[in-house]
């Protein structure tokens, strides 16, 4: 019973080549008789390997195509930056001693339609060289000259679509920007430098730098951006990061934002980052659903394979020569759902590219992806490893007695210890291949937790279930009392069935509430006290008309008016913010100009948690207020200091309290509000809200086209057009998001039906047995029926637990926004999953039903 099989060649005969290992030789010999019972475990590993490896080479696609088009993403080999401001004479010299500088500028605006109206626009101004890099496409194609050119005394533009549908225009109507006459000569098709360019609250217009300079939109403090990219006669990497340097030591105040072609877009960059371990760690989630179809696939081989277990212990084969032969087996077969998860995956986006080009408004360069690739297959083979071993280990120890009498009296124990560590082995490989290969360990530490503490509940609710079955009264009716003997009877689907549902209820219910709850926050009314409009760039020696004029529109309105600045932290208690590694919800304080104010009163909507507010001597010197959220990530207390560089100047400030902000009710408040001693003189424009009593979108449109006909340099912004920008993005998020998530629900529904065909073997002999002594199919349907009803119920109740306390944590901890606790999408998902639950066990049993008793009696 300890011994090996024999040599299968013939004493005395020289083998002619090397030969495979017996165990290898065997498990080949074995497969040559197809792959039946494994299409659930082909279609789980691939499906689960396929969204990692699709994602991961998207994702490479994306940073790929950043990579190698950053020179026309940029417009230059480097983009300095910078915000109120353009670059002094010395600073454009210091560039241009450095390569060709061409220099392009942000701003918004109104375009005003004589009687059609107004609609805010982003505009853009460009010089005679633009793009210095790349193409830029019009319908009709014009060269620059006829595009921007003054011409009878209006500029030229180029526009994007949607302001000609929203103002009801057509190429070669006019509108006026500021106090400059602009013609619109062509639709803009395609702009090189877009991605750069970030979210616009409006359609984009793109115009020529006299334009902007004859509109009167240039004025201190107005929230202009000027970008001067710079070409290099030598494009090498080292010479990019040495022009930087030069520039910082050179220029050290100047407060430029310095983006180099080596990292274009590195917001964007960083989304990306995001966005691929989301969708990463959803195809792990599919992943490991699918292991569970690992494991009742692998059951069922081995409960196929009971015969030759059997056949081959008792011709002296070790047990774990055994374990050996079948482990080969399934990993091979495990292998062969890898590569084609594998190929799905390379060949994404390839198929994004060949189908979606020109609907694509990213880069994307379809690779392969090596590393990539490598890292979804390991996935894979560690996740077939550890719910393949713990099926298989079982057979070492049992008996040949016990194999046949397993049929129905099966045995119970845990494997040996070598398998044992095996598994735990496999697990810690895809613990620490998760956190290796993620862009935020926490975030992958916390779905790691998740995911086991899911798996342990899972599996406890599923004995907690069998226990109470056992301890139940039997009934006196046949049929329930069939239903509650199949919840807990040896071999019992119980664990299958509530681990494969459990995970797919819960999934859909986590789903279904994250979604409802983005979705009021998206698009139910805003809050009560929330301004219709907002006022920018208010000169302020037109403060007290512009008053007047929202005042005398709508005499019974709320009209807020405040200083603002832009600024940038260039230093946080003088460490330079470039070397502060900030947490990702605070990091975008760090990263690039935020809006700054001053102010003698606390502004409504604040409250201060630490220190005190500065009373009129204090607010002579220079302190701030920060926000109290945002100071306790980065570290700050009452009494540290802030180094901000506004207007080209570094200013360093003592930080006097901490406030917590009211962010969503849309008011005016700021990260970091200023004593007005610190910008007492500087130039500024005036931010202002307007809050009506009720909302009246007509009013609304009248106060938008008398400001922008009377003051044609202030901005005007609708709240519910800025929100309805972001609700299309966040949309589009979240519809990628649907989508991958369905991938994992694919693959619960491919487990459940996988767990309800491994005990196929099982209810065939119960069918036999009954119908022999009376059953009929009707009785049988109806006990099955009610045994798959109740595990759905039970599981249906963990789904909906579970799923709302992970749709909580996800709203409330890392999306930061209000939970909704709206169950009829989420119940209604889960009765579906319950229904198809019981669908799916009734079909398979009505086959196994119609089984001929005679035929499967003869052969025991």
């Amino acid at each position: 019973m300890h011994g090996s099989l024999p040599s299968l060649s013939a004493p005395g005969r020289r083998n002619p080549a090397p030969r495979l290992p017996l165990v290898l030789r065997l498990a080949l010999r074995e497969l040559r008789g197809g792959l039946r019972g494994f299409a659930v475990f082909l279609a789980c590993l691939a499906i689960g390997v396929a969204a990692i490896a699709g994602v991961a080479s998207v994702s490479r696609s994306l940073t790929d195509g950043l990579a190698r088009q950053g020179r026309t993403i940029l417009g230059g080999d480097l983009a300095f930056g910078l915000i109120h401001r353009e670059a002094s004479p010395a600073e454009r010299a210091f560039l241009e001693a450095r390569g060709r500088v061409s220099a392009v500028a942000f701003t918004r605006a109104m375009a005003v339609a004589g009687d059609k109206g107004a609609a805010l626009v982003e505009l853009k101004a460009v010089g005679p060289d633009y793009p210095a890099s790349g193409d830029l496409v019009t319908e009709p194609a014009l060269s620059r000259a006829d595009l921007l050119a003054e011409r009878g005394g209006a500029y030229g533009a180029a526009v994007d679509p949607a302001l000609l549908a929203r103002l009801d225009l057509k190429l070669g109507d006019r509108v006026t920007i500021g106090t400059a006459t602009v013609e619109l000569r062509a639709v803009l098709t395609n702009e090189p430098d877009k991605i750069a360019s970030g979210l616009g609250f409006g359609p984009r217009l793109l115009t020529g730098e006299g334009a902007l300079r004859a509109s009167g939109l240039i004025q201190p403090g107005s929230l202009n951006r000027w970008v001067y990219r710079l070409q290099l006669a030598d494009p090498s990497d080292a010479r990019v990061e040495q022009v930087i340097a030069e520039t910082k030591a050179g220029l050290p105040e100047a407060g430029w934002e310095i983006r180099s072609r080596l990292n274009a877009d590195p917001r964007f960059s960083r989304s990306v980052e995001r966005f691929t371990q989301f969708l990463t760690l959803v195809g792990l989630t599919a992943l490991m659903v699918g292991g569970v179809g690992v494991a009742n696939a692998v059951r069922g081989f081995v409960d196929r394979k009971r015969a030759s277990i059997a056949t081959l212990k008792s011709l002296g084969a070790p047990g774990g020569q055994v374990v050996g032969l079948y482990l080969t087996q399934v990993m091979l077969i495990a292998a062969l759902g890898i590569a084609l998860g594998l190929a799905v995956g390379t060949a994404l986006p390839f198929g994004l590219v060949a189908v979606f080009a020109d609907l694509l408004p990213v880069p994307l360069e379809p690779t392969v992806a090596p590393g990539e690739l490598l890292v979804a297959a390991l996935y894979g083979f560690l996740t077939a490893l550890a719910f393949a071993i713990g099926p298989l280990g079982r057979a070492h120890d049992i008996a040949v007695s016990g194999l046949f009498r397993d049929t129905v009296d099966p045995e119970r124990r845990w494997p040996r210890p070598v398998y044992v560590a095996v598994l735990a082995a496999a697990l810690a490989g895809l613990v620490a291949l998760a956190l290796l290969t993620a862009f935020d360990r926490k975030v992958a530490l916390i779905f790691i937790v998740a995911a086991g503490l899911a798996f342990a509940l899972l599996r406890g609710i599923a004995l907690g279930l069998m226990a109470l079955a056992r301890r139940l009264p039997r009934p006196t009716r046949a049929a329930p009392r069939l239903a509650l003997a199949n919840l807990h009877r040896p071999g019992a689907l119980t664990p299958s069935i509530v681990l494969s549902l459990g995970l797919g209820i819960t999934l859909l219910v986590t789903l279904s509430l994250i979604d409802a709850s983005i979705t009021r926050t998206l698009t139910r009314s805003l809050p009560s006290r929330a301004p219709n409009l907002f006022f920018l760039d208010i000169p302020g020696r037109d403060a007290a008309a512009f008053d007047q004029l929202l005042g005398g529109a709508a005499p019974r309105a709320k009209i807020e008016r405040v200083p603002m600045m832009r600024g940038r932290i260039v230093a946080l208690n003088g460490r330079p913010a470039s070397e502060i590694r900030a947490p990702e919800d605070a990091a975008w304080v760090l990263d690039g100009d935020r809006g700054i104010t001053y102010a003698e009163d606390l502004p409504d909507g604040s409250r201060v948690t630490a220190g005190s507010w500065w009373n009129a001597e204090q607010a002579r010197t220079p302190l701030v207020s920060f926000d109290d959220q945002l100071g306790r990530a980065l570290g700050l207390k009452v009494g540290d200091s802030v180094t901000v560089n506004v207007l080209g100047r570094n200013l360093t400030v003592r930080i006097a309290n901490l406030r917590h902000v009211e962010w969503r009710n849309l008011g005016i408040n700021f990260v970091m509000v200023f004593s007005p001693g610190t910008f007492r003189g500087a130039p500024h424009a005036d931010l202002a809200t307007l809050t009506l009593p009720e909302a009246d979108p007509a009013l609304e449109a009248q106060i938008l086209r008398r400001a922008a006909l009377a003051f044609p340099s202030v901005t005007s912004v609708r709240v519910k057009d800025a929100l309805e920008a972001v609700n299309d993005l966040v949309g589009k998020l979240v519809f990628a998001i649907r989508g991958a998530s369905g991938v994992a629900l694919v693959a619960s529904l491919f487990v459940l039906a996988g767990a309800l065909a491994a005990g196929h073997r099982a209810r065939l002999y119960d069918a036999v047995v009954l119908k022999t002594l009376g059953a009929t199919r009707g009785r049988l349907l109806f006990a099955y029926a009610l045994e798959y009803g109740a595990l759905g119920l039970a599981t249906a109740v963990f789904g909906l637990i579970a799923g709302t306390l992970a749709a909580w944590v996800i709203v409330t901890q890392v999306m930061r926004i209000d939970f909704l606790l709206d169950l009829s999408g989420a119940v209604t998902a889960a009765a579906l999953a319950v229904v198809v639950a019981i669908g799916l066990g009734l079909v398979g049993t009505w086959r196994i039903l119609g089984q001929k008793p005679a035929s499967y009696l003869r052969s025991l």
